[in-house]
């Protein structure tokens, strides 16, 4: 049984299950932990459909378990270095709570929302990864103003761009909500749409204060849909 260093783990059989697609340990590959070993909790379901997507098999299915089973098999690998992920993961009414009991347990908790939902009912401990979707995505203008206007210093903010044009909506977008000033700025190339190298020359003329976040996970493990 899972040993928590604060508060009380007896009502967990009685709680609600989460919709999970795996629970694997792995690389982080982005946001501002990339590099450090990490256990992934990717959940079933999204209500976006991404142009550049490389999660689709999480769109749905996925095996119905337990909060109290999750917290286990995470448990089971050692590490003290938690990602929730998806699909998107605060389509799960449940997915909060999951979060609350992992910050319970002494993990680093991270949560990658694609910015659709109001992400602050996640506790203040989390480092919400918000992606704000650029026009090449498809589902541009989608992100919920609360992630705006309640920023955490904690908070990154990814935008995954295809080309020029999402570079300047991202440069437009982060200038206009001082997010440089809150919190940190991510900018990812969409894998083989757009070459890092170019990113990278935008970044130091343009926006100095964004973080090139690659996927290091496809460099690691082309052709896989999860690092390990």
């Amino acid at each position: 049984m899972i040993h928590y260093t604060r508060g009380d783990s007896q009502g967990l059989k009685h709680m609600d299950s989460l919709k999970v697609i795996e629970i694997f340990a792995s690389i982080q590959g982005e946001s501002s932990l990339q590099g450090l070993p990490t256990v992934f909790v990717r959940l079933s379901g999204c209500n976006l459909r991404c142009s550049y997507c490389d999660t689709v098999h999480a769109y749905s299915g996925g095996e119905d378990i337990s909060l109290e089973s999750i917290l286990e098999r995470v448990a089971g690998f050692g590490i003290r270095r938690v990602c929730v992920t998806g699909g998107e993961p605060l389509l799960q009414t449940a997915t909060p709570e999951l979060v609350r009991y992992l910050v319970l347990s002494g993990s680093q908790v991270s949560v990658e929302t694609n910015g659709t939902f109001d992400a602050s009912a996640l506790p203040p401990e989390t480092i919400r990864v918000i992606d704000v979707k650029c026009p090449g995505s498809g589902e541009g203008g989608t992100i919920h103003p609360h992630n705006l206007e309640l920023v955490r210093a904690t908070d990154e903010f990814k935008f995954v761009l295809s080309g020029r044009e999402d570079f300047e909506f991202a440069r437009t977008f982060a200038r206009k909500h001082r997010l440089p000033d809150r919190a940190s700025v991510l900018l990812s190339p969409v894998w083989e749409s757009l070459e890092p190298c170019t990113l990278a020359d935008w970044i130091v003329r343009e926006m100095p204060d964004a973080r090139l976040n690659l996927q290091l996970h496809k460099y690691l493990w082309p052709g896989e849909s999860r690092g390990r």
